[in-house]
């Protein structure tokens, strides 16, 4: 057998023995995991490999500290650490080792990026003196996740661990969340730190400092917009979520009487059966909230960025309304929408400023408004789908009657499609925080590693994620760690035997011209018993409610697919590049 000379190196440095630690000194490798320690980390959710080995060794010295999750593709261990850090509030974790280890991550660090979700991944590296020289297992993982990290940095000396880390995760979680990637190469892993370990959390970059605060003159700009309004509209983004500022929506939506909807990640902000909520904003959002967006007079944006999906046509969206936009990242101020009032900071910061300026006020006859398009919406969309009378089960159908049986309580992980469309519309959120779907990347195969990791971080909670048959096969290996865990993550597969939302898309906007769209699907249930889960098939619909019944009573993971209508159509719609007051019915 051949060596080229870089092989032929890294092996000389295989074969020589790890430097031995003391008390005082330590290896890289233990200074990240006792560095990942200081910052309360207690899972990390990975897959091990030659680069990063040193730190795989230095883990199983803190097993009883650390809660290692051996996942089964990078791709899962980042969805993983999303969805833990959506549910939990706290920075995901995930390891993985250099070259197609740390390539297979960037999918998850895309979908973090964009849906502001605080995330730290940790990717072993080529020793420091094969960089750039193509050596086996390399790439240059700095370069490649510059575009869709907050921050990255490649270490190469160990004294550099401790504070590294510290800055990793203060830049993570702070501001605007997202994730960053630390490099870290396999000889800084292995040397001893040339003086004693010590951790300092960080509080504070003078390169980063994110407004929390927004100034006065911008919430008092935003307070006289709003006290003058006859019309007034809230917008509810993620950031209040982000923030922890549920208690102040409603106490601005209450003293103002301000009807309110929510974007798609803003879906359980607010209580589906609080009377000033008038429901889901966007492409397939609700009808009046999309009409009516077009005649309010004033635009209260909070914590969104203004999304094509929400806007449509930008030359012809709200040209009527005032903008006041409340919003931590002022790189999304103007970017889309004009603001008037911008208000630059934290949403529960600019809430608590902004309340005690506002008037009591009632919009009875506005608010009026949207129940007439609700009637509309209802006759035509809601109670045709929810009391059918075709043969093959609706996916609507089993999204309501799983809210009912949950009371609306559940943590509800969607993956992305016609199946997540058709749970942002009929679950009834009643609890915040219970909704996770990637939205702005739209990452199909997101949620079965994503339930997961919210099942981690919220194990008192009933975790049920929704699935496309064509979803589910992206990332269907991660049963193998769900089975692993014995966590009771119920999955319900919404089975058309198609790619559901490309298929309504050829069928509206290509003269039905299926191409490539339809599935031949393996047998589910039998590679999820292969895996030691149980589960069943439903596929009628008076089977359906004892179905659910039976995996939600499970008290171990449970995969219930559910056949429905092959070409059923998700509507309300807005067209691509058409006005939200264009929004179809049908």
């Amino acid at each position: 057998m051949e060596f080229n000379e870089n092989q032929t190196q890294d092996a000389q440095i295989a074969e020589k023995p790890a430097p031995i630690a003391t008390p005082e000194l330590i290896n890289g490798s233990h200074a990240l995991i006792q560095s990942l320690i200081a910052e309360g980390v207690e899972t990390i959710f990975g897959y091990p490999g030659g680069a990063i080995m040193p730190v795989y060794d230095a883990i199983y010295d803190y097993q009883e500290q650390v809660n290692h999750i051996l996942v089964r593709h990078e791709q899962g261990a980042a969805h993983a650490a999303e969805g833990f850090a959506r549910i939990s509030g706290k920075v995901g974790v995930c390891l993985a080792t250099s070259g197609p280890g740390a390539t297979n991550l960037v999918t998850g660090i895309a979908d973090a990026i964009i849906d502001s979700t605080p995330m730290v991944c940790i990717v072993g590296q080529v020793g420091s003196h094969l960089l750039g020289t193509d050596a086996f297992q390399e790439t240059d993982i700095i370069g490649v996740t510059i575009p869709i990290t907050k921050w990255n940095y490649q270490i190469t000396n160990p004294d550099e661990i401790p504070e590294i880390i510290a800055k990793a995760f203060y830049i993570a979680k702070s501001g605007r969340p997202g994730p960053v990637l630390i490099d870290i190469t396999k000889d800084a892993q292995q040397k001893l730190m040339s003086k004693p370990f010590l951790h300092k959390k960080c509080e504070k970059l003078l390169s980063y400092r994110p407004r929390l605060a927004p100034k006065e003159d911008q919430v008092a700009a935003a307070a006289k917009l709003i006290n003058e309004a006859k019309k007034p509209f809230i917008l509810v983004g993620h950031g209040v979520q982000i923030a922890g500022a549920e208690q102040e929506l409603l106490q601005l939506i209450e003293k103002a009487d301000i009807p309110a909807a929510s974007t798609l990640l803003g879906l359980s902000s607010i209580s589906v059966d609080h009377p000033n909520y008038v429901g889901w904003l966007g492409m397939h959002g609700n009808y009046g909230t999309n009409v009516l967006t077009n005649q309010c007079d004033v635009l209260i944006a909070i914590g969104m960025r203004f999304d094509d999906r929400v806007t449509g046509d930008v030359s012809r969206y709200a040209k009527q309304a005032k903008v006041v936009h409340i919003e931590i990242d002022p790189a999304e101020i103007d970017k889309i929408i004009k603001a008037n009032a911008p208000v630059v900071g934290d949403a529960k910061k600019a809430l608590e400023m902004l309340i005690p300026l506002l008037k009591e006020n009632k919009h009875e006859a506005w608010r009026a408004e949207f129940k007439k398009f609700d009637a509309i919406e209802d006759e035509k969309i809601t109670q045709p789908e929810l009391a059918p009378t075709t043969e093959k089960i609706k996916m609507a159908e089993v999204i309501r009657t799983l809210s009912d049986k949950t009371e609306g309580q559940a943590v509800i992980v969607a993956d992305v499609g016609q199946h997540q469309m058709m749970t942002a519309r009929y679950y009834q959120f009643k609890k915040p925080n219970s909704f996770i779907t990637s939205g702005g990347l739209g990452t199909m195969g997101y949620a079965l590693p994503a339930a997961f990791g919210a099942k981690v971080g919220a194990p008192d909670r009933e975790v049920v994620t929704i699935i496309g048959d064509g979803c589910f096969q992206m990332t269907i290996q991660e049963l193998g760690t769900i089975a692993q865990s014995g966590l009771p993550v119920k999955i319900i597969i919404l089975n058309n035997n198609f790619l559901g939302m490309v298929r309504q898309w050829q069928q509206l906007f290509h003269q039905k011209r299926y191409s490539f769209v339809e599935l031949q699907n393996p047998d589910f249930i039998t590679i999820a018993k292969g895996f030691g889960i149980d589960g069943h098939t439903c596929g009628a619909r008076e089977d359906l409610n004892d179905s659910l019944d039976k995996m939600l009573a499970s008290d171990k993971p449970y995969l219930l697919e559910v056949l429905v209508e092959k070409e059923e159509n998700v509507f309300p719609m807005v067209p691509t590049g058409a006005c939200v007051a264009d929004i179809r019915l049908e």
